[in-house]
């Protein structure tokens, strides 16, 4: 399933289901790490999902939503 609406934000129903996959994706998808590029290629987001924290980087600076 894709949703060509890239020139537009997620409403507020859609981050919440956004959140609730990437939650659910966290936990059963990911073992160790995960990197992955996104967006539109000519400007894109680049993403590390992982189990540690970047290095040197404290726990509490990041955001749980």
């Amino acid at each position: 399933m894709r949703n060509d609406r890239h020139d537009e934000p997620l409403s507020d129903e859609e981050l919440e289901l956004f959140l609730q996959y990437l939650h659910r994706f966290a936990n059963h998808d990911v073992d160790q790490f995960l990197l992955m590029e996104v967006g539109d290629p000519d400007y894109p987001c680049y993403m590390d999902l992982s189990r540690a924290p970047a290095p040197g980087t404290d726990p509490a600076v990041y955001r749980r939503p």
